[in-house]
């Protein structure tokens, strides 16, 4: 995804930038370290290799990764959270939060618990 010339605001291009359903679950993920490739795919539930590959060369383009090759073989690269990925992810933590209250609030305590995010 390239920046268009025009938009109507700055939210505007930050938006295209994080748009989609996997680039904030692919930036929650990464928050924890760099991570391979494999992980990512094992760790986030429905994304298939293609759309992870797609989702995560967007989020290099825009510099909100980064992407490490080391030598030798196999290859192994990992991705990791840039500084701006690590703004990005403040604010993916405050709709994280946000998401939290609401499942709270509709008794969707037991989904919040299998996946860890209550006691």
């Amino acid at each position: 995804m390239k920046i268009r010339e025009e938009y109507t605001c700055p939210l505007e291009l930050t938006h295209d930038i994080t748009k989609g359903k996997w680039k904030p679950i692919i930036l929650w993920q990464l928050r924890l370290g760099n991570t391979s490739l494999a992980s990512l795919e094992k760790n986030i539930h429905g994304v298939n290799q293609k759309m992870l590959i797609e989702q995560l060369k967007e989020l290099l383009d825009f510099g909100i990764i980064g992407k490490k090759t080391f030598e030798g073989y196999p290859l192994r690269v990992e991705y990791f959270l840039t500084e701006r990925g690590e703004k990005m992810l403040e604010a993916i933590t405050i709709m994280q939060n946000i998401g939290i209250e609401l499942m709270q609030e509709n008794g969707m305590e037991d989904v919040l618990r299998a996946k860890g995010f209550m006691d």
